[in-house]
């Protein structure tokens, strides 16, 4: 039993980083994600053009090569970044790009007669975004939020091809040091369901909470 504890402390420690990992990941992809999907619905075409190059860009190539190049191209071009910077950005762009869609989608999905009323009351573009269609659109995008942060979460496995000292990658030093693939695989496999758990039943608190009122708006 001694002989494994230090192996699960390995482990644990590992679970730290792909938690760090994932919440940064996160916040830059929800940062991306408002960028783009509202440049997508811009009035200017070259802001609409910026942002779906982005997003078919981070879309349409792997993750694996924007992790490699984001760690060895960048620092070739002046850019030194850690194996955990690499990794936040690789995964926070790549989601990110996804999520733009949602965004865009969810505010799109508005209806027509609230922008209407939006006109008829004077307000300028950015007070209707902001007070009218925004908290209208946001119950919509959560559900797929959450989709995405999961996937995400997942995702940081692939930064143990870069040496980052994630779950996956402690679990396979584990393996390599006591020829056992059960138990350190099984154990990040109950890890990554747990997390998964905790990011869905936070989702969906917070579905309820910023959808509470928007009944009667929405009629």
């Amino acid at each position: 039993m001694n002989h494994w504890s230090g192996y699960l402390l390995l482990i644990a420690k590992g679970a730290q980083m792909t938690v760090e990992l994932t919440v940064l990941g996160i916040a830059l992809a929800l940062v991306a994600a408002f960028v783009a999907g509202l440049a997508r619905v811009s009035r200017f075409s070259a802001v609409r053009a910026l942002a779906i190059a982005y997003i078919e860009f981070f879309r349409g190539t792997s993750v694996f090569v924007q992790l490699f190049w984001a760690y060895f191209v960048l620092p070739m071009a002046g850019f030194d970044v850690t194996p955990l910077q690499a990794g936040v950005l690789a995964l926070g762009l790549n989601v990110g790009a996804y999520a733009a869609e949602v965004v865009r989608g969810a505010v799109q999905a508005v209806s027509g007669d609230q922008r209407q009323a939006c006109v008829a009351l004077n307000l300028s573009r950015y007070q209707a975004m902001r007070h009218v269609i925004l908290p209208q659109a946001l119950p919509l995008m959560i559900p797929t939020f959450g989709n995405n942060a999961i996937e995400l979460l997942k995702g940081t496995a692939v930064v143990s091809l870069i040496s980052l000292g994630d779950m996956t990658f402690q679990a396979q030093v584990v393996r390599s040091q006591t020829g056992n693939t059960l138990i350190p695989f099984t154990t990040i496999l109950a890890l990554y369901f747990v997390m998964s758990w905790l990011i869905t039943f936070g989702m969906r608190r917070l579905e309820r909470r910023v959808s509470f009122g928007l009944d009667g708006m929405r009629r």
